[in-house]
């Protein structure tokens, strides 16, 4: 349950590369209006210490300055929920007020099976997991939808919903785990206006048919309802127990906060993949593949936390493509979350082309690129759809509105 009392610090706690147990790194903590992180002296020690995220939070003693007017560092407000997780845990506080939700408090209360590496306690000593109880994707379910409509659960399914706290994005989910796999399980949502979870295992589906590097995903039917479920690509089982990947948001990678999300580019991006990834070349042609792909497939939702890289220490990796989704239309025009070439961020293929240069390609090489992912769509489109036993009338709703969109042609 939530306190009452917000907190004033929390110790961040970290599974570095290879490692089945975490390890405290240092202390988080209120510093007037913003929350500021310094390493402990005996993180600082290890030999094989890993930075948080460099250049934001460097391994050097004392409290760290925060970059870019930010209220907080974001490679740990990375690892906070967002939309869903904020709801799921305002539902479970007692008075449901709003202003306990604070940023410490979030991290502090949300669960500790969280995207990437990172996790917080209250004790610099002793780490204690909060952990969802083991529910079924029908119990889950049920619980997920009480929460939209604001009704009371059990105190066992208010449990299970820990597994939800921690994850990013507003549409309903939990976290779940199958043997040697783990899943983030999407469900619908009472205030969607077509088959949305369907759309986005199409959408990663054709992703993958066609070239791209995209999470593996699965669709099952739960209670009658469609329920996507995606392969965590941060997670890795071994004979010891999970090993975690530390990752980090374009967001954080470009040095932007929440409130400048919007001025968040490509072609900014695409300049550090060329000096901080691994494989820089195949990078930039992926990373392109992927903003022609998010056109062709009618995503507008593509800001800058739905792109993300794994963080070794020393180099940024770019990780599979997620959150591919049809976002639904009112007109044909239409534009993307982050910039494609200057200022322009229209969802056109002529756009797209106008950045080829910036990601090393020729204009006949993007030019091939945006044709063998159309051709990609178009030859997988049948059997996807099958696939998702998606009816004739949503099969018409979907292609030619979210999918090859005339708008779109170049």
């Amino acid at each position: 349950m939530i306190s009452k009392h917000l907190p004033q610090e929390a110790y961040v706690w970290v599974w570095l590369p290879g490692a089945t147990e975490p390890v405290v790194a240092g202390l988080l903590s209120r510093q007037g209006g913003t929350l500021v992180f310094n390493y402990g002296k005996s993180y600082l020690e290890r030999s094989n210490a890993i930075a948080i995220y460099e250049p934001e939070l460097p391994l050097r003693s004392g409290v760290l300055p925060l970059l870019n007017d930010l209220s907080m560092p974001n490679s740990i407000r990375d690892a906070s929920p967002d939309a869903w997780g904020r709801r799921v845990l305002l539902y479970r506080s007692m008075n449901g007020d709003p202003t306990e939700l604070d940023e410490l408090t979030c991290l502090l209360e949300s669960g500790s099976d969280r995207v990437g590496a990172l996790d917080f306690q209250l004790s610099p000593t002793e780490y204690i997991p909060r952990l969802g109880n083991h529910a079924s994707l029908e119990e889950l379910m049920e619980a997920a939808q009480k929460v939209q409509e604001g009704l009371p659960i059990s105190k066992a399914l208010d449990h299970a919903l820990q597994h939800g706290t921690s994850i990013g994005g507003a549409r309903p989910k939990v976290m779940i785990e199958t043997g040697d796999r783990k899943y983030i399980a999407k469900f619908s949502s009472s205030t969607d206006m077509y088959n949305v979870v369907k759309a986005e295992y199409i959408a990663m589906r054709l992703a993958k048919l066609a070239g791209i590097a995209a999470a593996t995903v699965k669709l099952e039917q739960v209670m009658g309802k469609d329920v996507l479920l995606v392969e965590r690509f941060d997670r890795v089982k071994v004979a010891g127990g999970w090993q975690r990947k530390a990752m980090v948001s374009a967001l954080t990678i470009l040095g932007l906060g929440e409130m400048q999300a919007r001025y968040a580019s490509y072609e900014d991006l695409a300049d550090i993949v060329r000096s901080r990834f691994t494989d820089s070349g195949n990078t930039l042609r992926e990373l392109y593949r992927r903003i022609v792909f998010n056109v062709l497939c009618g995503n507008t939702d593509d800001h800058a936390r739905n792109h993300a890289a794994f963080w070794d220490g020393h180099y940024l990796t770019l990780t599979p493509a997620y959150d591919l989704c049809p976002q639904s239309r009112t007109g044909n025009e239409a534009s993307q979350a982050m910039l494609i070439f200057g200022q322009n961020r229209m969802s056109q293929l002529s756009v797209c082309l106008d950045a080829a240069s910036k990601f090393q390609l020729s204009n006949n090489e993007a030019q091939g690129i945006i044709e063998q992912l159309q051709h990609g769509i178009i030859e997988n489109w049948e059997m996807v759809c099958d696939e998702a036993q998606l009816t004739a009338m949503d099969r018409k709703l979907l292609m030619g509105r979210q999918f090859l969109n005339p708008s779109i042609s170049w």
